[in-house]
């Protein structure tokens, strides 16, 4: 562990998912320091991923973060949502009060680039967690950010899993693959968390008893946001649980060791509609293309959900 916390900002579309990731980071202030939230238009519409955003600030007991509002639509294609999965709100389950903290007036990719451009270069992680829209348009929008920043941590793709939302694409990459395709080809060093890993962080019985078990309020969300959206998953995959996808991003800033993988060279495919969104993984080094990912494969499961348990007990 290093001595000063991670500078980290959040892109992300809560759902249910993110929002665990969120409250993990917001648990940890030892291991990151959040600069921001910024919310983008993924698993449900902006005007719901942004009030989504505040509602978990507050659940966490930080009414002060900032939080802003991103793109409401990808670069090129029509949006695509999720909410078949996540429910109308983005985070259906248990009754949410509206949020009483402010929204930003500043646009999520201003306070990207003006984040970037103040703080020291190499000192500030980007860790998405849901389509690449507002990091891709601030790198189109200024490039002298990108060579700034330290690392892009993100949860997107597949490769041995395929895909979730067609055959072979996961939902964030198919959701805004030119953006994608930006992130991927920017030089900026990646940490990419595919369905390959998530599948492997899926919740159980007992992990859910484990949140409820905490007596708090953020543990009782938890539970029942997992309660909602594995209904989906069991039925989907046949699977004991659902894979929390978003938390493994925030969990692999703190734990890196309970995650392996490898450095390989991942695409994005842009020009078929059969196959738009896949990240075409070279696993095996057959290409002969420079690596710009560390690809992860698999985590300690109890692990994981030991540290998000631990954590979120703090809120």
């Amino acid at each position: 562990m290093s001595d000063a916390p991670r500078k980290i900002i959040i892109d992300t579309d809560p759902g249910q998912d993110d929002a665990v990731a969120i409250l993990l980071a917001l648990a940890s202030p030892e291991d990151i320091e959040v600069l921001g939230i910024i919310a983008v238009a993924g698993n449900v519409p902006l005007d719901l991923t942004q009030r989504n955003a505040r509602i978990i600030c507050e659940l966490a007991g930080q009414p002060g973060m900032r939080v802003f509002a991103g793109c409401d639509r990808p670069m090129v294609r029509p949006l695509v949502t999720a909410e078949y999965v996540h429910g109308k709100t983005g985070l259906d389950g248990p009754q949410m009060a509206d949020p009483t903290m402010p929204l930003q007036d500043q646009h999520g990719v201003d306070f990207i680039i003006e984040t970037l451009r103040r703080e020291p270069a190499q000192t500030i992680t980007l860790c998405a967690l849901g389509p690449l829209t507002n990091i891709a348009t601030a790198m189109e929008r200024a490039p002298d950010i990108t060579g700034r920043i330290q690392q892009i941590v993100l949860m997107g793709g597949g490769y041995f899993e395929q895909g979730n939302v067609t055959p072979v694409a996961e939902f964030n990459i198919y959701v805004d693959p030119q953006a994608a395709d930006i992130v991927f080809r920017s030089g900026v060093p990646l940490v990419v968390m595919p369905l390959d890993v998530t599948h492997k962080a899926l919740t159980t019985g007992a992990r859910v008893k484990a949140f409820r078990a905490l007596g708090t309020e953020p543990g009782r969300m938890v539970a029942e946001w997992t309660d909602f959206f594995e209904r989906f998953d069991k039925q989907k995959y046949g699977s004991d649980g659902a894979p929390l996808h978003d938390p493994c991003v925030i969990a692999w800033l703190i734990r890196p060791e309970l995650f392996q993988g490898r450095k390989i060279n991942v695409e994005i495919e842009t020009q078929s509609e059969l196959t738009m969104g896949m990240t075409v993984a070279d696993w095996w080094g057959v290409t002969g293309r420079p690596s710009n990912a560390l690809f992860i494969g698999s985590v300690d499961a109890d692990g994981f959900f030991a540290l998000l348990t631990e954590r979120i007990a703090r809120l």
